[in-house]
């Protein structure tokens, strides 16, 4: 199937049901919505594009970029979604390895991209987009079977050159279901509010929504800024919205500085970087059970593990604290197991690397077999992130199997330092990273953003207190602000470049 004959059946059940609104202005209704992607659909057609042609989308977050991409989903193309904080050359090769055949992009990042890529490049607020949308329709959606390809996601590429997840209709339906089951109910009272990039999970998030006739809204800043989704969540009301958990602690700060109490947030699906468990209680005690964890990778988006809102709030379980720093258990369309470096099961308890198995992994990267070969193996994908699963279900993970500490022959997982030094006072945030040590092989070094003077006698003791004390920091540096990617990651890479300067 097509995952966007999810976009017909609500249009033609419901077409003047509001759809897409830009701050709270509503722009366009589900029958305009889908009248409007049908035309992009046979503009697409008149240039070429055929099923399964790739179409970059290189976008702010604009009601635009929903009318492209099931515009091009309708014409039986493969999305190829480009981060719009990216360098034009970045972008570029991102659609020269997918040999995409046309790229939509918006103001601002137009420029960048057609002066350094020779495909044609729509500005979706030029006067080539206002054609597309008034172009003859095609008739409905082009028929697609399951196993092909709908989004092409390119990972960050943290270690080289970003690779090519294939994402299948399949793979989308599997999450969606997914999310009905584990993660959140969704009603067409709802709203989705897109404050994340929309080249990522929080775009994706996008079709269970439209399955349900929910609206879609499009904060006027095109991304996060606080006050402004404070202030769209009281307007609409009901509002879901994925965030990163480094977007969840500046929720909290900035609603505990200002008393905002955030009246119309329903949901908060918050993943994708590591949530410390006194960040999430904070936040649950400022706004109440709002919230659910998810973890996956673009190799699996979404859909590896969740954590209910009822967990992630509940106080009174005897292992309350233990699940909290867990990331859930599995998703009802995967299985998920522990494996040694052999790929050997392990028991529960045990840490290894986790995999997980099921209807939402990807078939592979694109034209990339020996990745592909190398990340699934007998259909279990290898996420390269070091876990382990409690004998009732629970993961917790430890961190990417990249950034264990091996300190004289014992594993440290940098995380496990970084909630104990998250409860001292004067931490605001920390990231923990393995040195070079000629004896030990590595040793531990802490960055830290403090309130005021960092004390690092202080930080030394409150330490011993809580973890072994082979597993304390050797040295501590104190830093304005960590290094981060623009999905609020922490740059790990750049603290160990940061190291080799000190």
């Amino acid at each position: 199937m097509n995952i966007a004959s999810w976009l017909e059946r609500t249009a033609r059940l419901d077409p003047e049901r509001p759809a897409i609104f830009l701050g709270e202005d509503s722009v366009e209704t589900y029958g305009s919505f889908h009248a409007k992607a049908l035309s992009v659909a046979g503009w697409l057609r008149t240039h070429g594009i055929a099923p399964g042609d790739r179409v970059g989308i290189f976008m702010k977050n604009l009601p635009e970029y929903l009318i492209a991409q099931y515009g091009a989903w309708y014409a039986g193309a493969v999305v190829v979604p480009i981060n719009a904080k990216l360098h034009g050359r970045e972008a570029a090769w991102i659609l020269k390895d997918a040999d995409a055949a046309m790229c939509f992009t918006s103001p601002g990042l137009h420029g960048a991209l057609s002066n350094v890529c020779d495909m044609p490049c729509v500005d979706v607020t030029g006067s080539v987009w206002a054609t597309a949308i008034a172009n003859g329709p095609l008739e409905t959606a082009t028929p697609r079977d399951a196993e092909d390809l709908c989004w092409l996601f390119y990972t960050s590429g943290t270690t080289g050159r970003p690779k090519g997840v294939m994402i299948t209709n399949r793979m989308l339906v599997a999450m969606a279901l997914s999310y009905f089951a584990d993660v959140d109910e969704v009603t067409g009272e709802d709203c989705a509010l897109y404050a994340a990039p929309m080249s990522h999970g929080a775009g994706i998030y996008n079709v269970m929504h439209v399955l349900k006739g929910a609206r879609h809204v499009l904060p006027v800043s095109g991304g996060f800024e606080e006050a402004e989704i404070f202030a769209l969540a009281r307007h609409h009301g009901r509002v879901h919205m994925f965030a990163a958990p480094t977007m969840v602690k500046r929720l909290t700060m900035v609603a505990t500085a200002s008393g905002e109490s955030g009246e119309g947030l329903r949901t908060i699906v918050y993943g994708g970087g590591p949530m410390y468990v006194a960040d999430i209680v904070e936040a649950v005690d400022h706004f109440g059970p709002i919230f659910v964890q998810i973890y996956g990778q673009g190799e699996c988006p979404m859909c590896i593990t969740a954590l209910s809102r009822q967990e992630v709030s509940d106080r009174t379980h005897p292992r309350w604290e233990a699940r909290l720093a867990s990331v859930g258990r599995a998703q009802s369309v995967v299985e998920v197991a522990i494996a040694d470096e052999n790929g050997l099961p392990l028991s529960a308890g045990e840490v290894g690397e986790i995999m997980v198995r099921g209807d939402a992994v990807m078939p592979g990267y694109w034209r990339n077999e020996e990745a592909t070969a190398k990340t699934v193996v007998d259909g279990w994908l290898k996420t390269g992130d070091v876990g382990c699963l409690s004998k009732n279900g629970f993961l917790t993970l430890k961190d990417r199997s990249k950034d264990m500490i091996i300190s004289g022959g014992t594993n440290i997982y940098p995380r496990e330092v970084e909630e104990a030094l998250l409860t001292h006072p004067s931490v605001i945030e920390v990231s923990v990273v393995g040195r070079p040590h000629p004896e030990w092989g590595e040793d531990v070094v802490a960055f830290v953003v403090a309130k005021g003077e960092m004390d690092t006698a202080a930080l030394d003791a409150h330490c011993l207190e809580r973890i072994a004390r082979f597993k304390r920091p050797k040295d501590y540096f104190a830093l304005t602000e960590l290094p981060k990617n623009n999905y609020g990651k922490v740059l790990k890479t750049e603290l160990r470049k940061m190291m080799e300067d000190m």
